[in-house]
């Protein structure tokens, strides 16, 4: 592996750890801060909005400068807001400091993904971009579980030092193993934000939003589910953050494959229907604790299938702005944990229980399949419009 694709994966690791701690932590969060499991789910779309906000803003911003120099100082960014995050001592301290702390992750991502398309040997870009969002992945099984323990066991104050650990570690593999990349972003951006004008992108955009928001509807209120439905004592948890995490591997790289083999648009397809089905499974298994331990390991599969795909038909979408595409793709999916995180939360806030975040889940993730028809549909129908025009 190539020293530049592994700096990308520790950075790929440290996100994905901070993302997805506060969801195994979320009891001790909202017993500390005295508040209620749907208020401290706000702190989960409070760091996916920073995501939404910073990945154009910062990539705009950043096509100034060198490609490595822009990951460089986004990933020091990222070290020092969510080392401010564990001495958070109220609610809307940490809300900025999430906000704050998720700003740099969709820039760093989506400049990140057309880096390692650049960096890849020719024909293997989907195994390149895999290998950066590999950090996020195997960041559920090691990052998370960890994080978690240390949150329940000393402080969730804690779990964020370690995440600031991490980015150091960071900081300092781009800083040595990163190569110059300065001509990632040579047109203008008067020419780079015609791509906004595209129809076909939004499209994608808007299922990158709403399918995978079904993902995170379920995986935003985990805990309670194991421990309140399931009946888990809460030590489990942290074991079940693994089993999650292990699930997101295994379906980062199944997706890099299926986009090898079908287009990427009809990967993600496929990866939604499935999705549809186990969610609406899942109201029924996770009742039972062997049943729900099993699915936390099959829908982290199914929905991590969609993560390699999504981001190849986005810049694929936005040729001649792969990186403004590749990060707004980012903002999407910060906006699916946000609308999956809270949407999910109502139904629990008015009483229906924590399993009933599955069926919103389901409806996100089929809402996403009809748009992802509506994708290959329009490219169909362009593709007929360029045969016309040719003859």
């Amino acid at each position: 592996m190539k020293k530049a694709l592994l700096a990308l994966a520790i950075g790929g690791f440290g996100i994905g750890m901070t993302e997805f701690v506060i969801m195994g932590i979320l009891p001790e969060v909202a017993r500390d801060l005295n508040i209620s499991i749907p208020e401290a789910g706000h702190f989960i779309s409070a760091y996916a909005m920073g995501v939404v906000v910073g990945a154009p803003l910062l990539t705009v911003f950043g096509r100034k400068w060198p490609a490595h120099k822009v990951l460089f100082a986004l990933m020091i960014w990222f070290t020092v807001f969510n080392t401010l995050s564990a001495f958070s001592n109220s609610y809307l301290i940490l809300m900025i400091s999430r906000f704050l702390s998720g700003l740099p992750h969709g820039a760093f991502f989506g400049i990140g993904a057309v880096v390692a398309g650049k960096l890849a040997n020719p024909g293997k870009e989907a195994k390149a971009i895999a290998i950066m969002f590999t950090g996020l992945t195997v960041a559920n099984v090691i990052g998370v579980p960890l994080g978690t323990w240390l949150g329940q066991n000393y402080s969730w104050g804690v779990s964020f030092l370690a995440v600031g650990i991490v980015g150091v570690m960071a900081v300092l593999s781009i800083k040595f193993w990163m190569p110059e990349i300065p001509d990632i972003s040579s047109n203008g951006l008067k020419h780079e934000l015609k791509v906004l004008k595209k129809t076909e992108l939004w499209m994608v955009i808007l299922l990158t939003t709403i399918g995978t928001g079904g993902f995170f509807a379920w995986y935003s209120y985990i805990a309670p589910l194991i421990t309140d439905v399931a009946g888990h004592k809460e030590g489990i948890v942290g074991y079940a953050m693994v089993l999650a995490g292990l699930g997101m591997v295994a379906g980062n790289f199944l997706g890099a494959k299926l986009a090898e083999i079908f287009s990427p648009i009809y990967a993600v397809v496929i990866a939604l229907i499935l999705m549809v089905v186990g969610l609406i499974a899942n109201t029924f298994i996770a009742y039972d604790q062997i049943g729900v331990l099993i699915m936390t390991f099959i829908l982290p599969v199914i929905a991590f299938c969609i993560a390699t795909p999504i981001q190849m038909a986005v810049i694929n979408t936005a040729k001649g702005s792969e990186m403004l595409g590749s990060s707004l793709n980012q903002s999407a999916f910060n906006m699916g944990n946000a609308s999956g995180a809270y949407l999910a939360g109502l139904p629990i806030a008015y009483g229906y229980g924590i399993v009933s975040a599955q069926y919103v889940g389901a409806g996100m993730a089929a809402i996403g399949i009809f748009l992802g028809i509506g994708v290959i549909l329009l490219r169909k129908q362009q593709s007929v419009k360029r045969s016309l025009n040719r003859s």
